[in-house]
């Protein structure tokens, strides 16, 4: 739209992270909120290595901004929601 009612770097609904707060641009919860996590499971599909690996930069990045939460919830909160897959032997 060139209205400016779109945010800048996507549509109103792709559910993008605002900072510094890492909030959802679209609904307001902590980000990844549900309807992202949805997505990403969608978009990287089978190839969960390199989901853990945008993911672990988003947790880094959020990290810097976030100096006050605790680590193991900002873990629980960008990483531990991902599914498990059977180990390869």
């Amino acid at each position: 739209m060139s209205d400016g009612t779109e945010p800048p770097g996507g549509r109103a609904d792709d559910h993008a992270p605002t900072t510094p707060g890492w909030s959802c641009g679209s609904c307001g919860d902590e980000w990844p909120c549900a309807t992202k996590r949805s997505r990403l499971i969608a978009e990287y599909g089978d190839d969960r290595a390199m989901l853990s690996v945008y993911l672990g930069s988003c947790l880094a990045a959020a990290a810097e901004d976030l100096r006050a939460a605790p680590v193991m919830s900002l873990q629980d909160r960008f990483i531990g929601w991902l599914p498990r897959g059977a180990r390869r032997r």
